[in-house]
C-alpha cells in the first residue's frame, strides 16, 4: 500500500539553501523530491489484452530513495540465495562508539572503510585461530530509530569454512555462538584504532579515549535456515534511513514519525521534528558517492565465486537454485493477464496531448 506522506513531500517544504549540504547531498535529495514526477519524464503504457492505458514517471533510482529499492532489494536477494552453504549461519552487529560520530560527519568514508576493513581483519583472524577461511557479507547501516547516527555493521557468517586444504569444515564451535563477543569487542577495538592511526584520522585524545571505552558487539541467536537468512537479506541490505510508511504527517513546519524506543524495550513511538531538522538528520545518512555498502569477504567474496564457490557447493552436493531469465515484459495491473506494451516516451514536458480515447477503440497491437 503506498504511504500517505513521503521524503519528498518533506523536502517540498524545507528550505535546504538554509542547511549546510555537501555536493553529494544536494544531489541526492534532489533526485529524491524529483523521483516519479514529470520532472524525470516518463511513458505511456497500453495493455495488449484489455487495452486499459496508464502513464509512468520515472523513477530517480538513486539508492538512498525510499520509493526505488524493491527492485534492488529482490534482484540480489535471489543472487544471494544461490550462494548459501549448508550450515549454521550466525548475525553478528559490530558498532562504533559515540565519539566516533563527529569524524564519521566529516570524514565518513574513512571512517565507514575503516569499519568494514576491521570488522573482516577480526573475524578473520578468530577464524584462522580455528583453523578455517571464513566467508562475511557486511551490511553498513548508520541510523538509529530516531534518524540519529549511529554506524554499526551487521554481518552475515556462515558457521563453517575451508581449511588449509580447502576442505569444508561444517561447525567452527557450537551451534549457540560462533566466537565469544567480549574477545571479539576487544581485538575489534583494537584493530579499528590501528586502521585509524594509518589513516590519521584523530590524534591521541580520541584513540585513548576510545580504548577506554567498552565496544559493543552483538551476536544474535543463529538464524533457523536458509529461509530465515534470505527473509533477513530481504529487510536489511536495501534499507533507507527512513521509509515513507513510517512518516506519519507533514506540514508547512513540521513532520511526524514513527520510531522505536529501544531504551524501553522497542516501545512504539512518535517524533516530530521541524522540517529542517528532519531533513538534516536524514542527510546525515547519506553516503558518499560511489561508497559500497555491501560487501563480501573470504568464501564469499568475489573472487571466490568466480568458482571455488560453485565447486565448494557441488562437492557439498548443494543444488543451486534455478535463476530465471531477466525478462522486460510488464503485466498489466488492470486485467492481470495482458502484457503491458510501451506505446509513448516523453521527457520532463510531460506526457503528451494524444486522444487515449481513440487508442483504446482502435487496435493497441
Amino acid at each position: 500500500m503506498q504511504a500517505k506522506w513521503e521524503v519528498a513531500d518533506v523536502l517540498g517544504n524545507t528550505r535546504l539553501d538554509e542547511l549546510k549540504l555537501t555536493t553529494q547531498q544536494q544531489r541526492t535529495l534532489g533526485a529524491l523530491k524529483r523521483c516519479r514526477t514529470a520532472a524525470l519524464g516518463g511513458h505511456i503504457d497500453a495493455c495488449d489484452s484489455c487495452g486499459n492505458i496508464s502513464i509512468s514517471y520515472n523513477s530517480c533510482r538513486n539508492r538512498h530513495c525510499p520509493k526505488c529499492q524493491g527492485h534492488k532489494r529482490e534482484e540480489w536477494i535471489q543472487n544471494r540465495e544461490a550462494d548459501l552453504l549448508p550450515c549454521t549461519y550466525y548475525h553478528l552487529v559490530f558498532t562504533l562508539p559515540e565519539e566516533l560520530n563527529e569524524f564519521a560527519l566529516h570524514h565518513p568514508k574513512e571512517v565507514y572503510d575503516s569499519l568494514f576493513e576491521s570488522v573482516w581483519s577480526t573475524l578473520n583472524q578468530f577464524g584462522h585461530t580455528e583453523g578455517v577461511q571464513l566467508g562475511v557479507i557486511g551490511v553498513l547501516h548508520t541510523w538509529g530509530q530516531n534518524l540519529s547516527l549511529h554506524p554499526h555493521l551487521h554481518c552475515i557468517v556462515p558457521g563453517g569454512g575451508t581449511d588449509a586444504a580447502g576442505k569444508w569444515k561444517k561447525q567452527i564451535r557450537s551451534s549457540k555462538y560462533l566466537f565469544p563477543v567480549k574477545a571479539l569487542s576487544k581485538v575489534f577495538r583494537a584493530k579499528y584504532v590501528s586502521t585509524l592511526r594509518a589513516k590519521k584520522i584523530g590524534n591521541q585524545n580520541l584513540y585513548d579515549a576510545l580504548f577506554k571505552k567498552q565496544w559493543v558487539v552483538y551476536a544474535k541467536r543463529p538464524f533457523g535456515g536458509p529461509k530465515q537468512v534470505i527473509e533477513y537479506l530481504g529487510r536489511y541490505t536495501h534499507k533507507v534511513a527512513i521509509s515513507n510508511h513510517r512518516i506519519k504527517n507533514v506540514t508547512g513546519t513540521e513532520t511526524t514519525f514513527n520510531y522505536k524506543d529501544y531504551r524501553q524495550g522497542g516501545v512504539q513511538k512518535q517524533m516530530t521534528l521541524k522540517n529542517e531538522e528532519f531533513i538534516r538528520r536524514f542527510s546525515m545518512h547519506i553516503l558518499p558517492k560511489r561508497f559500497v555498502r555491501i560487501r563480501h569477504y573470504g568464501i564469499l567474496s568475489s573472487s571466490w565465486k568466480r568458482g571455488k564457490l560453485q565447486a565448494l557447493q557441488k562437492d557439498l552436493k548443494v543444488v543451486r537454485p534455478f535463476k530465471p531469465p531477466k525478462t522486460k515484459l510488464r503485466k498489466c495491473p488492470c486485467c492481470k493477464t495482458g502484457t503491458l506494451k510501451t506505446i509513448e516516451v516523453f521527457g520532463k514536458r510531460g506526457p503528451p496531448e494524444i486522444d487515449l480515447r481513440a487508442i483504446i477503440k482502435s487496435p493497441v497491437f
